[in-house]
């Protein structure tokens, strides 16, 4: 089941790029993405409240706070950069790049996790790195 959301994480991600793009047009990218946030924030919360999860909240440890805390700076981070280069670039060639966080995210997770992983994990996330430097790098078509 795992990977019916993970295909429809791609594919609204796909999405959001297409989208965003145009969005970034004619306004500054921070702009673009605090438009977004609040939506999402929103979004979150509702679904929070809808499932009877916000008793929840109040259980959290300190630990995971800070975890979770950590992860929203730095997911702000990275959505402020993909909008800054979406707007300085093409959407196909920017987020085709962007998903070298891949090859980043096996690397923490063998090192932080303690994940184990193979000849063809290690093989596909070379293809992938391998071909997001190809399509950012390759010359635009006219």
């Amino acid at each position: 089941m795992w990977i019916v959301f993970s295909l429809l994480a791609a594919l609204s991600a796909a999405v959001v790029v297409t989208l965003s793009k145009v969005g970034v047009k004619n306004i500054e990218s921070s702009v673009a993405f605090a438009i977004q946030s609040v939506l999402i924030v929103g979004v979150a919360w509702g679904v929070v409240a809808w499932q009877g999860y916000l008793p929840q909240v109040a259980q959290i440890d300190r630990r995971t706070w800070l975890f979770l805390i950590s992860a929203g700076i730095i997911t702000c981070a990275s959505s402020l950069s993909s909008f800054q280069a979406l707007k300085m670039g093409q959407a196909s060639r920017t987020s085709s790049f962007d998903k070298i966080s891949l090859v980043f995210s096996i690397l923490l997770a063998v090192f932080f996790l303690k994940e184990k992983v193979t000849w063809q994990v290690l093989l596909g996330a070379a293809f992938m790195a391998g071909g997001a430097i190809l399509i950012a790098f390759t010359k635009p078509a006219d």
